[in-house]
């Protein structure tokens, strides 16, 4: 999607892969840029997960359990979301101080500026919000939690399903010195769409992650970067603080399992329901 917006702005191949041509594009094609990654989303993650899951299920909603969720569900969900948030930014600056080879770093530093150059245009805070927080979070859950983990469960079990979801979720963003932070809130999600039986709770913790990011990305122009952000020290007290908080919110989603079932998820092979 991106090569497409080049050509039809004029610009070579050649020319967007130079570090000043992409800059330039960005600046002038940042509405254009988002736009194409929408799209890119929803046909390359959101239409490919729900097809895949009607090849496997004659009840698609059942199968990537977009079911209702309780809205206590989702209060413990976004809470636990922002006990996770510290550890993760604790994880991502001891990963991020590792002695990565250059072409890493040199990898990730492309990848910020472009990130960094996108956030920084011109448009609404609620345009951002909705391309780059609201979409992902649908087309990236459904396809990740809805699809991957359901077939990932089939084989390995409810353990072995949540922990490949969250690993394959943090490889595919492709930075490797985050890639261990990032399955970090892909395996709490995947959690969470065991726990509740529903994708609604882990579509929610998604659309505020990036939604903070985003808001960051915008209050990071003109000052911090976001990778200097990335790499801010942690307080202890916070880490301990935000501890309790995942515990309470953990704690809390597993005492409103359903009693019916004693907390334990059967997973139907055939119809995907459990």
């Amino acid at each position: 999607m991106l090569i497409g917006v080049a050509m039809q702005s004029g610009m070579t191949v050649q020319a967007l892969i130079t570090p000043d041509g992409l800059n330039n594009f960005l600046s002038e094609n940042a509405d254009k840029v988002i736009w194409a990654n929408t799209i890119g989303q929803v046909f390359g993650l959101l239409l490919p997960g729900l097809l895949f899951a009607r090849w496997h299920s004659s009840t698609v909603r059942a199968f990537v359990r977009l079911r209702p969720a309780a809205p206590r569900h989702l209060l413990l969900a976004a809470l636990g979301l922002l006990g996770l948030i510290p550890w993760v930014h604790f994880a991502a600056g001891l990963f991020d101080s590792l002695p990565w080879p250059e072409w890493v770093r040199s990898l990730e530093e492309g990848q910020m500026a472009l990130i960094e150059q996108v956030l920084t245009q011109d448009f609404s805070l609620v345009f951002a919000i909705s391309m780059l927080a609201l979409t992902p979070a649908i087309c990236e859950e459904v396809f990740f939690r809805g699809f991957i983990q359901r077939q990932a469960e089939r084989s390995l079990g409810a353990l072995g399903g949540i922990l490949f979801s969250g690993i394959i979720f943090g490889l595919y963003h492709l930075r490797l010195t985050q890639a261990v932070p990032l399955s970090l809130l892909g395996i709490f999600v995947a959690w969470l769409t065991w726990q509740t039986r529903s994708l609604w709770p882990a579509i929610l913790v998604h659309l505020i992650n990036n939604a903070l990011a985003a808001v960051l990305g915008k209050l990071a122009n003109g000052s911090d970067t976001l990778t200097e952000m990335e790499t801010l020290p942690v307080p202890w007290w916070v880490l301990v603080l935000s501890a309790a908080l995942l515990s309470v919110s953990v704690y809390g989603l597993i005492r409103q399992s359903d009693p019916d079932s004693g907390g334990v998820r059967v997973l139907d092979m055939e119809t995907g329901s459990d």
